[in-house]
């Protein structure tokens, strides 16, 4: 079975680094992917998706570096649905934990678009090794 997700987006907003207790980075932001196409009319239509991004350890800390708001990336990794509890009512969050990320460009920011050279991809890294993405860090709440 396999369980893969390739998306390329904008940051929805800047990225979110918080610690676990054993003190491993996480990085959460919102990426946007959208398409585009003409209807039957000709009129042009757009759809915009959101996805969930999470991030762990050195890649976290990457991402809460270097990305902003606006920034194009690519990332790599694999869809999770995580049960939690608000209001004695059971809610679910669709999330993908990333496991290898590669900037693609500048921010977009008032419909320009400054692009820098494509850097290389950053694997999930721990303790020098590229690793390949393993059980996460326990992190309470919904995203």
């Amino acid at each position: 079975m396999l369980n893969k997700v390739q998306l390329i987006g904008r940051l929805g907003k800047d990225p979110e680094i918080r610690y676990t207790q054993g003190s491993e980075a996480v990085a959460t932001v919102s990426l946007a992917t959208s398409e585009s196409w003409k209807d039957k009319n000709g009129e042009k239509q757009e759809k915009t998706e959101w996805h969930n991004l999470v991030f762990y350890r050195r890649l976290a800390e990457v991402v809460g570096e270097h990305l902003k708001k606006g920034a194009l990336i690519y990332v790599e990794g694999k869809i999770t649905t995580e049960k939690y509890q608000k209001d004695g009512e059971d809610r679910y969050v669709t999330k993908i934990v990333v496991s290898e990320m590669k900037m693609l460009g500048g921010n977009k920011t008032d419909g320009e678009s400054h692009v820098a050279a494509p850097a290389p991809v950053v694997p999930a890294v721990s303790k020098g090794k590229t690793t390949k993405a393993g059980p996460k860090p326990e992190f309470e709440g919904p995203f």
